[in-house]
């Protein structure tokens, strides 16, 4: 962790605690959460923020907006190199283009980050860019 946030991050983790595994006919079912332990990393975070749900909200945004994510689908991805481009394509369509219904904005014009959203022309444009700069005919 320390290579790729140094000291600058406050970082937390929610360990979920499990009862015993249910028996008999509900043995197929889940054991039940009886409570949660957390545990901090690093930093000083603050225990009101430290949750499971940020990350299981994106966990079921990703399977539910990308379908390479079910693995009988002809979506599916066969080659890793061509997940991680989707993966990418994803994360900057739906952090820079996609208006959020909450937000009524983008993430990242919320977050400062952009000043507008941004239409998909000029997510195909940052392709354009980089495959210019790849092949050396970058006019920049």
């Amino acid at each position: 962790m320390g290579l790729s946030f140094g000291t600058e991050i406050d970082y937390a983790m929610l360990v979920k605690l499990y009862g015993a595994e249910p028996a008999g006919e509900a043995r197929y079912s889940p054991p039940k959460c009886v409570g949660t332990r957390m545990e901090v990393k690093q930093g000083d975070p603050d225990p009101e923020h430290v949750s499971t749900s940020y990350a299981e909200r994106q966990n079921l945004n990703m399977r539910m907006g990308m379908r390479r994510f079910t693995r009988l689908t002809n979506a599916f991805s066969k080659k890793c190199e061509n997940h991680e481009h989707m993966i990418a394509l994803y994360y900057a369509f739906y952090n820079f283009a996609r208006v959020h219904q909450t937000l009524k904005t983008t993430p990242a014009v919320a977050a400062g980050v952009a000043d507008h959203v941004w239409t998909l022309t000029e997510l195909v444009g940052l392709l354009d860019r980089a495959e210019a700069r790849a092949t050396g005919t970058d006019s920049n």
